[in-house]
Order: C-alpha cells, then sequence, then structure tokens
C-alpha cells in the first residue's frame, strides 16, 4: 500500500495516512505529488521559515525498483530563495531505502523545540533528540548515525543549514546533495538535523515488470553518451563545452577558461581511486576522488562532477583541480549547494574587483584558495564577508547596491546553473522559465547541443533544421515545453535524467510502457499530460505569489552584455581581443521573442499565466480560482 507518513515536530504528533490513489495517478509521484501537497497546504501567508511550512521527502513509483537508476527523491517546501517554490532532488541509496520502508512521502510540519532527528524503520518512525550531532558537518553526522543504527541510509543537515543560509543543501550518502533552493535552510528552521530510514521490505513488482527492465537497461546501458559518463564522468564535458563557449568562466563574464585542460576529465581522473554508481544504475558517473598530501590534502570522497567543478574552478578563475577536489568536499561537509556556493563567491571577487567590497581577512582576489576556502566556511557558519553571501547573490546584491545586480548571476533568487545561455539558447529560456529559479535540470534541453538528430525527428518533427542550431532562437521554445515536461516526468518517477532525458536512450513511451508494467493505468498520451499538468501546478503555485514574466528574466549581464567564443581559449586575457582570432562575435540572447513563444505553446498568458483553459484541460480546474482577476467581470 502506498502511504505518507505526516509529522509534527512540534507536537510529536505521527500520522501513517494511504497516499491518495487518485493524486497518485494525477501526478505519478515524488515531485509531482510533493507539489500537489504544498500547494494544497503551504499558501502565500506563509513565510519559509515559518513552523507552518512543510518539508517533504518524497519518492516516485520507479524509486527502489529495478529499472535503470531508480534512485532519485525529491525535497520540497516553501523556498527561501525564490520565496515561493522550491524544491530539490538527489540520488543515492536514501530515495531507494525510503521506498523500502514502505513510503511515499514524508511530510514535516512545525518546529522541533530542540534539535532532533527522525528514525525510521518501517511502520516504526520516532523523534529523537540530537543535541549531540548538532553544529557537526555531514559526514561527521552520517558516520555517526549508520553505526547508531547499522544497515540504514542518512541524509542530513551540515552547519549552513543549521544557520539557515538560504543556499544551504541536504546531504545523502556522504556526498549526494538535494542541493538547491535552499531546503536545507528550511530543514534547518524546524530544528531537524537528520533522517534516518531502514527499509526491511523490496519492493514489489510483478512479473512482467523486469522483461521491460531489461530491455530500457540495455538501452541506456548501451548509448554512446552513457558509456562516456561512465568511462571518464561528468567532467568529460569540459573541453568541448570550453572550445564552443559554454563554460561560464569568471562569473560569466567569459564563455571559456583559459586554464580548463588543468580540471579537466584528465586533470580529476589523477586522483580518481575508482568509480561508483548510486541505486540500480547502469552508467556508474561518480568519480570516488582522494588528494593524499599537500595543502589541499582531502580523504577518499565523491566527486566532483562538471557542474561544482564549474562553479568552483572556471568560475572563480581557478585552475587548480585540487582545490577544486577540496573545495567540493568542503561544501558537503558544510551542507552547502556547490553551484550557488561557487557564483556568491564569485559575486564578492567582482564586487571587490570593482571596488565595491573589501575584506579584512581574504583578499578576495580571483582564484585565490584561502578566499575560496575561507568563504566556504564563512558562509556556513555566517561570519563576515559569508554572512553578506548565505542568503545569495540576489540578496547580496540588494544589500550591496551600487549596480552590483548587474552581475548578480541569478534567477528568480537561484544562481545560474553553468550553461551560458548566450550560447546554448535553449538553455537560456530553460533557465529563465524554470518554476524552482535558474536551474539546467528543470528543461534540460539537450537535444540540439548532443546532435541528436534522430530524436528531434521522432519528438518534434513540427520543428524544422533550425532546432540542431545551438545559437538560434528557432523552435527553441518547442523543444523546452517538451523536455520539462519529460524532466517533471523523470522526476515524478524517480528516476535519473541520465537514464532518460539526457540521452532519450528511452522515450516517454518506453517510461509508460515501464509505468504501465507496473500496474499503473498510463497511456503514451497521458503520460506527457502528466509531465504538463506538473509544470502547471507549480508555475501556479509561483503565480499565487504573484509571479510572472518579470521573473522569468536572465540577470542584466545575459541580456546586456554581448559575448565573444575565442579559437583559442587561451587567448583569453593574454592576447588583446582586437588581435585575438574569435570563433564567433557579439552573442547576445533574444529571450523576449522566445518568452512570447513559449508561453504561447503551453496556453499561457504573454504575463506567463497559465489560462483558465488550459488549467481546465489538464485536470486543474480547482487551481481556476487562484488566477490573477478571478471572479471580476471580465474574467
Amino acid at each position: 500500500m502506498a502511504r505518507t507518513a505526516w509529522i509534527d515536530l512540534t507536537t510529536g504528533k505521527i500520522e501513517i495516512q494511504p497516499t491518495p490513489q487518485d493524486d497518485l495517478l494525477k501526478f505519478l509521484g515524488s515531485r509531482g505529488l510533493a507539489a500537489k501537497v504544498l500547494y494544497d497546504h503551504v499558501g502565500p501567508e506563509i513565510r519559509p521559515f515559518d513552523p507552518e511550512n512543510l518539508l517533504i521527502f518524497s519518492t516516485g513509483p520507479l524509486t527502489g525498483t529495478s529499472w535503470p537508476s531508480a534512485a532519485r527523491y525529491t525535497v520540497t517546501a516553501k523556498s527561501p530563495a525564490t520565496g515561493a517554490y522550491g524544491y530539490a532532488n538527489s540520488s543515492g541509496f536514501f530515495g531507494p531505502e525510503l521506498r523500502k520502508a514502505g513510503y511515499d512521502m514524508i511530510v514535516c510540519r512545525g518546529r522541533a523545540g530542540s534539535p532532533v532527528i527522525l528514525h525510521i524503520e518501517d511502520d516504526h518512525i520516532e523523534i529523537l533528540p540530537a543535541g549531540d550531532l548538532w553544529g557537526q558537518t555531514t559526514g561527521t553526522t552520517e558516520k555517526i548515525l549508520r553505526e547508531r543504527y547499522p544497515g540504514s541510509r542518512v541524509a542530513s543537515i551540515g552547519p549552513a543549514g543549521e544557520n539557515l543560509v538560504r543556499i544551504a543543501g541536504i546531504i545523502n550518502d556522504y556526498a549526494r546533495a538535494a542541493a538547491r533552493t535552499g531546503m536545507g535552510a528550511v530543514m534547518g528552521s524546524k530544528n531537524l538535523k537528520a533522517i534516518v530510514v531502514k527499509g526491511n521490505h523490496r519492493v514489489e513488482t510483478p512479473p512482467g515488470f523486469k522483461e521491460v527492465v531489461r530491455r530500457v537497461t540495455a538501452a541506456v546501458r548501451n548509448h554512446p553518451e552513457s558509456q562516456m559518463y561512465s568511462k571518464w564522468g561528468t567532467v568529460c564535458l569540459i573541453d568541448a563545452k570550453n572550445m564552443s563557449g559554454d563554460m561560464p568562466s569568471k562569473n560569466h563574464r567569459w564563455g571559456q577558461f583559459p586554464l580548463a585542460k588543468e580540471i579537466n576529465a584528465a586533470a580529476v581522473a589523477r586522483y580518481t581511486v575508482k568509480t561508483q554508481g548510486c541505486y540500480a544504475c547502469p552508467i556508474r558517473c561518480a568519480r570516488i576522488t582522494e588528494i593524499p598530501d599537500g595543502p589541499f590534502k582531502t580523504p577518499v570522497n565523491e566527486g566532483p562532477e562538471y557542474e561544482s567543478t564549474n562553479a568552483l574552478g572556471s568560475n572563480l578563475w581557478n585552475g587548480n583541480i585540487e582545490l577544486v577536489i577540496h573545495a567540493n568536499k568542503l561544501c558537503n561537509e558544510m551542507g552547502l549547494d556547490t553551484i550557488s556556493t561557487g557564483l556568491v563567491i564569485a559575486f564578492a571577487m567582482e564586487a571587490h574587483e570593482r571596488g565595491l567590497l573589501h575584506d579584512r581577512q581574504y583578499n578576495l582576489e580571483w582564484g585565490d584558495p584561502e578566499t575560496i576556502i575561507g568563504l566556504i566556511k564563512d558562509i556556513a557558519y555566517r561570519r563576515g564577508t559569508g554572512d553578506l553571501l548565505a542568503d545569495g547573490v540576489k540578496v547580496a546584491s540588494s544589500r550591496l547596491g551600487r549596480g552590483s545586480d548587474f552581475f548578480a548571476m541569478h534567477v528568480k533568487g537561484v544562481e545560474l546553473p553553468r550553461q551560458e545561455g548566450r550560447v546554448l539558447k535553449a538553455f537560456g529560456l530553460g533557465h529563465a522559465t524554470s518554476n524552482r529559479g535558474a536551474d539546467h535540470l528543470y528543461a534540460l534541453p539537450t537535444i540540439d547541443v548532443a546532435g541528436m538528430t534522430d530524436v528531434a525527428a521522432k519528438v518534434l518533427p513540427e520543428c524544422g533544421p533550425e532546432l540542431m542550431e545551438v545559437t538560434s532562437e528557432k523552435f527553441k521554445a518547442q523543444m523546452v515545453r517538451f523536455t520539462e515536461a519529460c524532466n517533471a516526468l523523470a522526476d515524478a518517477a524517480g528516476i535519473c535524467k541520465f537514464a532518460f532525458t539526457e540521452t532519450y536512450a528511452i522515450l516517454p513511451a518506453d517510461l509508460a510502457g515501464g509505468l504501465r508494467a507496473l500496474g499503473l493505468p498510463i497511456s503514451d498520451a497521458e503520460i506527457m499530460r502528466i509531465g504538463q499538468r506538473i509544470v502547471n501546478l507549480e508555475r501556479m503555485y509561483n503565480v499565487r505569489h504573484g509571479f510572472s514574466r518579470k521573473d522569468d528574466y536572465l540577470p542584466p549581464r545575459s541580456l546586456q552584455e554581448p559575448l565573444d567564443v575565442y579559437a583559442n581559449p587561451e587567448e583569453i586575457e593574454r592576447v588583446p581581443a582586437d588581435k585575438a582570432s574569435l570563433s564567433r562575435c557579439g552573442l547576445t540572447i533574444d529571450l523576449d521573442t522566445m518568452l512570447d513563444e513559449y508561453y504561447a505553446l503551453g496556453g499561457w498568458t504573454r504575463e506567463g499565466i497559465p489560462t483558465a483553459t488550459r488549467l481546465k484541460e489538464l485536470g486543474l480546474e480547482e487551481l481556476v480560482r487562484d488566477l490573477p482577476g478571478y471572479g471580476s467581470e471580465t474574467f
């Protein structure tokens, strides 16, 4: 039976209830189901750190099964970064363990009077004191709890979450992060240090499910991109991205990094001791690294992957891979989102360069190791300049003022992920329109940049050849509309995007077939409607909080500052611009044109608000009352 545990941390009351089957069919699970619960229970009057905010840990119908990479879970709450919708997604083994214990969702409300943990083993749930763990890093916390409860899995916050740092994440399996939108801070606001879970039951599946799994697993494992990630990890992207101009550097001042070869896949490989995969993963993209000695001595740990390598490397003008590995590990221990941490430090460095910010302890120079390591710690503990940065670049720039919003690289209060929208136009649109703030995984529009001409012909046959030109705005709205729905499905089902939307080794119809093999009556046509329904539900959550087109914009730098792409990235800041060889010159992004098309394709108004007709088409009639102007004569 599908179950949801409702836990009131204020009163200690725990209720285990059946998960409504209608909601599971309508929103599938995990991200979709949690968005529905958040919509129903957390309105605009509730602030992110209020006890009434919910913190929802959710799994999907495929989580914990033998489906390839069925390891994902979602954490959902009102976000302290956006002030509205927020969620983070993670992998590893925590999500499957929660599913094996029998839960679709763990919903936490209220605030404990002192630090606590949740201990879950099948039907048994208890709230236990955690004063001895408060102040500990995530690694120490997990080690203690896994020794205390053998066979369990742990998701915990570090000092950043405890100190309500708005870029704090939640760490499971020592290095897997539910990182984005400040979910760790919400957990800290509830005095909840960790969730410990042990499941003693298998996730049962019908006999026919195994045959479907064998077929899709072979498709995923044999895809060339899967094999590339298996061999090199996601840092294999660095060399190609650097040549194309899609390697954001120096706070997006450049799209390339002269020292990219110092932090690429070959550089990471020198410190890799083994590879590792999440639950049921045929790809195994994780790198387990170690720096045995030297100033950046780092014990065996997981990472870094591409996003962290860019954020803590080229983004900070740092070409020292040992420093990147060390900084990545430190962020995990502190419980910090590596992307946002890299962006807020870059903001500080640029502010210093412009004469707007100074620090008595750190020089704030680009690439300076003491500055990078010191600020990571100071952000987590809210000390000095770290306190300014702890609430993200949107808040930091509003406090600093003096034009610093121009280089505050965020959307809706969430720092930009590591793609360059002036080069990859579909990613630029995806960053802008993502309902959880700047995000590469919300839309993940890889069809053009990965050269998936065959996939485009199948899923976007109405689009012309310009779809495959990454620097053209043409047909990118169609791509983002398709891919955002697919990625909502991946999250709702509880599977990794690398086994679905990163490669399209399997298509939405294959996913629908797998769900039918589980016994869910979902047709090939309905599967895409579920994805669209989730996106529209999330959009309406933000609309209810006053969001509209004005919030679907990229930072001023991205919209106003043209970007040059060098034929030889090593010439950047070394050869005068008028003497350098450029492969592309003056790239910009026409975001407004893409927004108009994106809104129209989705049945939304020019202000980015779903129409009543569209909501009814998707079975979201109950949300019509929350549309602006509802009840007026002109509605």
